[in-house]
């Protein structure tokens, strides 16, 4: 017991036991439990390094980028992309990440500008604005799936892109004003822009991390694709006409920003969070870029002020995107929990009356179109009175549910299982003649004459054939009914 202990003890975290026993499958044996352990902290310690490593780089990259848009003083930057790589590295790989950031941080600020001191506050300033913003979302918001709900994205808005940049913005122009590198009239100014260059960040790159590391499987038809490809080429092609210079619109300033808008709802509509978010990154990018060099409706005289405009239509922008996609999202899921609640028996979990009827409406259609038969079985549970007003009517409960757990397991993937009503079940079987309905019978009967799990159960089975017993849904039914009640008698006689 202690060894499997020691073993259990020595696994990493982030390493699944199902990947370990396929690497060793011979087991841990032939060292000393003290070895073992010592060999996976080591391995742990090398992958933890490597991924702070890696991280650190994306970051310093990142930053370096970022910097070439600080205008009023060079480690102001007026779009800081370091916030949202930050704040979403800690939300998907836990607060653990932070020794990255901060060497990312303070290496990009080093080679810019400012001594070591400075650079020091600053990295600071980053790492803890980071920390506090997934501290929040993970006590407040959900945590890492913040954005599958409109209002944990309004919380992400308030407490970690506007609340948490404060600590960054505040930190690092007090360490560059304490170290005289900044007058201080300009204090409140190289702040402000500091500040909404961090909120920036957050919202336009942390949606854009999470959602597609949450969820990086593609799944699209050939339909799909083709959709989002128009949608990716139309919205590149109006966003280099409103803010590109691709044609003389731009130059005049002209207020054509709200043509994005009917881009967003498409995107939140037809697709998702995901595309949302790359659809916001594509529109700050062209609108960045073409802004910096006069075009588009907020440029002005100096790109600072050209640059602060753009950053509060962006941020409006892809909050609400992102809050539209959200509500839509929700409200798909709670149309497809109605859908299945319509269609479901809450008891048994298994189709009800309404979704039976559906399903053999269309196997009719089916039948009449490839010219293949299908059987429908009505089952019937034998003395089940018995049960309830000797056992109670939760033994009864549970004893349906056996009954649709051995329909269940009786059955293909593409046969359907149903709750007809009461105590009776019926399942169609698509492609099945008799002999095959009579083996599914036998095998339902096989089951719970080995279920265990309460008082004995039997069951009374009829079988139709479509079109052999009945080319309409009434005569079908009502055959496979006359047969459920010749069975019953049956047994009643024996």
């Amino acid at each position: 017991m202690a060894r499997r202990e020691t073993i259990k003890a020595a696994i990493p975290r982030f390493i699944a036991p199902g990947r370990i026993a396929a690497a060793n499958p011979a087991g841990f044996s032939g060292s000393a439990p003290g070895k073992e352990k010592s060999s996976y902290n080591g391995s742990q310690a090398i992958y933890h390094i490597l991924a702070i490593a890696g991280l650190g780089v994306v970051y310093f990259v990142a930053a370096k980028l970022g910097l070439k848009l600080a205008f009023l003083y060079p480690s102001a930057s007026s779009v800081w992309p370091g916030t949202g790589i930050a704040l979403a590295a800690m939300l998907l790989f836990g607060y653990r990440v932070w020794p990255a950031i901060f060497l990312g941080a303070f290496l990009a600020n080093l080679t810019t500008a400012g001594s070591v001191a400075t650079s020091l506050g600053i990295a600071t300033g980053n790492t803890l604005e980071g920390l506090i913003g997934a501290r929040f979302l993970n006590r407040c918001a959900n945590g890492r799936n913040v954005f599958d709900r409109a209002r944990d994205i309004l919380k992400f808005a308030f407490l970690a892109a506007t609340l948490s940049t404060v600590v960054s913005a505040t930190i690092g122009v007090t360490s560059l004003s304490v170290g005289k590198f900044i007058h201080p009239e300009d204090f409140g100014r190289v702040w402000f822009i500091w500040w909404l260059g961090d909120t920036i960040g957050s919202i336009l790159l942390t949606p854009l991390l999470v959602l597609w590391s949450i969820n990086p499987r593609v799944r699209w038809n050939l339909s799909q694709i083709f959709e989002r490809i128009l949608f990716l080429s139309g919205f590149v092609l109006l966003n280099l006409i409103v803010f590109g210079g691709l044609l003389s619109l731009s130059l005049e300033n002209y207020p054509l920003e709200f043509l994005v808008v009917p881009f967003f709802i498409w995107a939140a509509f037809r697709f998702g969070q995901r595309e949302t978010a790359v659809a916001i990154v594509v529109l700050a990018a062209i609108a960045i870029w073409g802004t910096l060099r006069g075009y588009g409706p907020f440029a002005l005289r100096t790109s600072e002020k050209s640059l602060l405009l753009l950053q509060s239509f962006m941020g409006v922008k892809a909050v609400m995107s992102l809050v539209l996609s959200a509500i839509v999202a929700e409200y798909r899921r709670v149309e497809a929990q109605l859908l299945h609640l319509a269609v479901t028996d809450p008891l048994t979990g298994l189709s009800n009356y309404r979704k039976f009827i559906d399903v053999l409406d269309g196997e009719i259609r089916r039948a009449d179109r490839t010219d293949r038969p299908f059987a429908i079985l009505f089952v019937d549970v034998d003395k089940l009175k018995l049960i309830n007003d000797n056992l109670g009517h939760i033994a009864g409960n549970q004893a349906l549910c056996r009954v649709a757990n051995a329909l269940r397991g009786s059955c293909r993937s593409i046969d359907t299982v149903a709750r007809f009503g009461g105590d009776e079940f019926a399942m169609v079987l698509p492609e099945a003649e008799e002999k095959a309905a009579h083996i599914v019978a036998e095998r339902i009967a096989n089951r719970l004459a080995h279920d265990r799990d309460g008082p004995t159960i039997t069951v009374s089975v009829g079988v139709a054939v479509y079109p052999t017993n009945g080319n309409r849904k009434e005569s079908l039914m009502n055959a496979a009914d006359s047969d459920l009640y010749k069975a019953k008698a049956a047994a009643v006689r024996t």
